[in-house]
């Protein structure tokens, strides 16, 4: 008889992890306390940007396999339960772990015994060996199984996961065989281990790729400064099989829900264990250099220097999303290049397929076609990768605005492409052209 699995949480890993597992021929029961999502939820309404989301949702309420609501005591008849909780930063970039706190108790009076405990949340080294404690019990098998699913494209990452890794104490417990069987169908290699390596490992993972992309990002400065192009000294790198091509792409600085706030918790932890992660801090400190360094090239291509005025100048922005295939603008390097020119006095009008309003700053104005964004407009500037971008007709927008110049803060666009449609085009890890001051 197939594992009834309960699912804590419908937020991106939540509600993915629940429409996934339905899909893979499970019953389903999606917990969450807010209950207008739920309601949506029930009526097949998913409220986040995600390929191929809706339609598993759709096909698990068809199928009477996924199940959504706000009552906690319908998870006492499930057999394995995933904890998909927020473990947002605090104040101080720590791990808020508020709600799951929270959360535990209330399900050690609802599980019945042997249920496994699943923590999927990214929760601090350590944690697994919290839970009975704080669950009031100790018959519950506790299992970590960090997440590791990118946004825009986490059903893809769900159903064929590049590995799955669980973690119990001691590593050959039956709870991570259970475990380790719900994932059978993705084929995917698994990774037994212990829970505190288990947790560290999804820490290690996104600030190894912090890390990365801070190294190209630093790397496209130099090749400005040299006259090289970073597109083929990353190429060039990419070839060589212990560095490989992926996160090897200049662009704005690094964002959304993960990278920072999981970088941010591995270099608390570190501190906490008196260990020195220079080379995690030196990151995060080139990181916030990255979005100063745009605002800096967009000053240079409207006025002709890095430091001129924009007042009053007339800004088209395409993206505002942290990255392509969202509408996350949780810690989007393209919306603090907004706010930013912003303060510089620029009048900005922004495009993005995934986003339909920015309610934090009204000095935005977000229209649903392309083409506005150039109209009157000194300059264009890409920030977000989303390939449609690729397709407009750059000459219909190169005639709508005063001046046709574009800043691709993400290399997306080539620059033959962009020369034929008459713009003088800026890139990121490339010489730029002289830049003529506007107006």
């Amino acid at each position: 008889m197939a594992e009834h699995i309960g699912i804590v949480g419908a937020g991106y890993v939540g509600l993915t992890s629940a429409a996934c597992f339905a899909r893979l021929g499970y019953q389903v029961t999606c917990v969450d306390t807010d209950e207008s999502k739920v309601d949506a939820l029930g009526r097949g309404e998913v409220p986040i940007a995600e390929p191929g989301l809706p339609e598993l949702v759709a096909q698990g309420l068809a199928d009477g396999t996924l199940v959504f609501t706000t009552a906690q005591a319908e998870l006492h008849g499930t057999d394995v339960v995933f904890l998909c909780l927020p473990t947002p930063p605090d104040g101080e970039g720590r791990p808020d772990l508020g709600v799951l706190e929270q959360v535990l108790p209330q399900l050690g009076r609802i599980l019945r015994p042997g249920c496994v405990l699943v923590t999927k949340s990214t929760v601090p080294v350590g944690t697994a060996a919290r839970v009975p404690r704080l669950l009031g019990r100790g018959d519950l098998p506790v299992v970590s199984n960090p997440e590791f699913l990118r946004e825009g494209h986490s059903v893809e990452d769900f159903l064929h996961p590049d590995r799955v890794v669980i973690g119990t104490d001691p590593p050959a417990a039956p709870s991570a065989h259970r475990v380790e069987k719900l994932y059978e169908p993705t084929g995917a290699p698994v990774v037994r281990t212990d829970t505190a390596s288990a947790e560290l490992a999804k820490y290690a993972s996104n600030a190894f790729l912090a890390v990365k992309l801070s190294y190209v990002n630093v790397l496209a400065e130099l090749c400005e400064r040299f006259g090289a192009d970073v597109g083929e000294v990353a190429r060039t790198m990419g070839l060589d099989a212990r560095i490989g091509p992926e996160f090897l792409v200049p662009g704005p600085g690094w964002g959304g829900s993960c990278l920072p706030k999981d970088t941010s918790a591995l270099l608390h932890a570190a501190d906490a264990a008196g260990v020195d992660f220079g080379i995690l801090r030196d990151a995060v400190r080139v990181n916030a250099r990255q979005r100063a360094r745009a605002v800096r090239t967009v000053r240079e291509a409207v006025t002709g220097s890095p430091s001129g005025s924009l007042a009053g100048t007339r800004i088209g922005l395409l993206g505002l999303a942290f990255k392509a295939g969202t509408g996350d603008l949780r810690d989007s390097p393209a919306l603090a290049i907004a706010i930013a020119l912003a303060r510089h006095g620029a009048e900005l009008t922004a495009h993005d397929p995934a986003v339909e309003a920015v309610p934090e700053l009204d000095a935005v104005q977000v229209v649903d076609d392309p083409y506005l964004v150039a109209k009157d407009a000194a300059a264009l500037v890409v920030l977000t990768e989303w390939p449609e971008f690729r397709d407009l007709d750059w000459a219909r927008l190169a005639a709508a605005t005063a001046r046709p110049v574009v800043v691709d803060t993400r290399n997306l666009l080539h620059p033959e492409m962009l020369a034929n449609a008459g713009f003088t085009h800026f890139g990121v890890g490339r010489p730029h052209p002289e830049a003529t001051p506007f107006g």
